[in-house]
């Protein structure tokens, strides 16, 4: 009867590695990607994101900086080597997740009170996914690759060229 039950899953504290085997001679495991998922506060729709990227990036020009597109958190997130694995920032807008953006770099920083923050450099084009559900929640949090939205166009070829207000009505009727 024992043979019969489903395995059990765990989900571990430590972060997901390939294990190679050190031990064995391998080479050393590398970490897993990781994402992140925000809340998008301010911001209506993608073209809004969009739209707001292209201000911030114009400012900087402006003023003389790289035409870096980052964005400052409170939190340095402890699984950064993971996030820099090829990670992403997921952007939740209205209650879904529409979009994501490609996590380049991470760097701590103590702003000018002393308190310990963080910049996520990231890349500025936004890649639209699918969209999914999601309740409101204060920071961020760490998405597994499992779990993350696909990309729109492997979804929906198509679906990139159409209205958000379409996407989102057609969505609601279940035909998207």
């Amino acid at each position: 009867m024992v043979a019969n039950l489903p395995p059990r899953r765990y989900k571990s504290c430590r972060p997901p590695v390939r294990h190679q085997g050190r031990r064995f001679g391998g080479p050393v495991a590398e970490p897993v990607a990781l994402n992140l998922i925000k809340l998008c506060v301010g911001c209506d729709s993608t073209s809004d994101l969009e739209h707001w990227i292209a201000k911030r990036l114009k400012e900087r020009t402006k003023r003389g900086l790289s035409r870096e597109h980052m964005h400052r958190t409170r939190m340095v997130p402890k699984r950064a080597e993971e996030l820099r694995n090829g990670g992403s920032l997921y952007w939740v807008i209205r209650g879904e997740v529409m979009c994501r953006q490609r996590l380049i770099d991470i760097r701590p920083f103590i702003d000018k009170g002393g308190v310990s923050r963080c910049h996520l450099v990231l890349e500025p084009k936004l890649i639209l996914v699918e969209p999914r559900p999601w309740r409101p929640f204060q920071g961020w949090r760490y998405l597994a690759i499992e779990d993350s939205p696909r990309d729109l166009d492997r979804v929906a070829p198509g679906a990139r060229s159409m209205p958000e207000g379409m996407r989102r009505e057609l969505r609601e009727l279940g035909l998207l």
